[in-house]
């Protein structure tokens, strides 16, 4: 085991920035300071084809707040990432600039396997009896703002210090942020609205599931990122958000169709009260849970685990890597 080391990750989203501090021994991350700002980065890209201004200042902003966090922690190197809102943005060159100018290292755009495969590393790592006697595929799956990633490896895979040199990733330009700015313009949204985009998710994700599974149903599906998670969080029924209580939980299809019904059919000042630990997220939570919907439908999955530990959890373990053989 290598000797812990304190590093940073910071994960640039389409709907929120996040940064994470934990000391990593190479397996797995222990969690020192994790946040969330919603900046909503990507909106009006998925039309404009371009960052905006107001987007740029927000997320510039929360830069600004983790640099002054990171300070007094001292990490000894830091990984930042851009994800979906980036990728063939005519504009990003500027953003990543600036952001480089706050936090010292320039954000890496990553691909969407890059995504993939950084969420899987993440998620698995906080992985262990959930995957003793565990025999066939684990799925790991990240709603995020612009797309979802979805990436499949046998059980041996997702044991703590395994090597996952053996998965299947796919990566679709579905998500919260992006279905609900290109189908939800009502409020609340009509049901003529919701299920145009239904269709359009199913015909999006089911060719990406059905080469990953080829109809096989997981042992294991592990469900990342703040959809997910504040869908938890509400089945709980918690008040504040709560990091301990989320990370491993489980969330049944069941319960999801019934949170997706009552955010569906109300105005967004009554999600936002329904959405009592996250009300920032109360406008694209339709947007998110369709997608949810759809890939626990096509997966075949009657309950998924919940986990806290994501693609900043996979940032860190990779910046441990490359610094330990550099």
């Amino acid at each position: 085991m290598s000797t812990p080391l304190r590093l940073a990750s910071i994960d640039i989203g389409t709907n929120s920035t996040r940064l994470l501090v934990a000391d990593c021994d190479g397996q797995r991350t222990e969690t020192v300071e994790r946040m969330m700002v919603i900046t909503r980065l990507g909106e009006g890209v998925d039309e404009a084809g371009s960052l905006m201004p107001e987007a740029v200042e927000r997320t510039v902003a929360a830069l600004e707040g983790y640099r002054d966090v990171m300070a007094p922690l001292g990490p000894a190197g830091i990984a930042a990432a851009a994800t979906a809102a980036l990728r063939g943005c005519d504009n990003s060159w500027e953003f990543l600039d600036r952001a480089e100018g706050v936090i010292g290292v320039k954000p890496r755009v990553l691909s969407g396997d890059e995504e993939a495969m950084m969420s899987f590393l993440g998620a698995v790592s906080g992985l262990g009896e959930e995957t003793a006697g565990l025999e066939g595929p684990v799925l790991v799956f990240d709603i995020g703002g612009g797309s979802t990633e979805l990436i499949v490896g046998e059980a041996g895979a997702a044991r703590p210090g395994a090597a996952p040199d053996s998965l299947s990733m796919r990566s679709v330009n579905v998500g919260c942020v992006r279905m609900s700015e290109r189908f939800l313009k009502t409020d609340p949204p009509s049901p003529v609205s919701v299920g145009r985009m239904e269709s359009h998710i199913v015909q999006a994700v089911k060719p990406a599931v059905s080469s990953l599974l080829g109809g096989e149903k997981p042992a294991l599906a592990v469900g990342l990122a703040g959809t997910v998670t504040t869908l938890s969080g509400m089945n709980m029924g918690l008040e504040e958000y709560d990091t301990d209580r989320i990370h491993h939980s489980r969330l049944t299809r069941a319960k999801v169709e019934e949170l997706f019904r009552k955010l569906a059919s109300v105005e967004l000042e009554e999600r936002k009260k329904l959405m009592g630990l996250e009300p920032g997220r109360a406008d694209i939570i339709v947007g998110g849970a369709a997608v949810l919907r759809v890939v626990m439908d096509l997966a075949g999955l009657d309950e998924i685990l919940v986990s806290e530990k994501d693609i900043l959890d996979g940032l860190v373990l990779d910046l441990h890597r490359r610094l330990a053989t550099s």
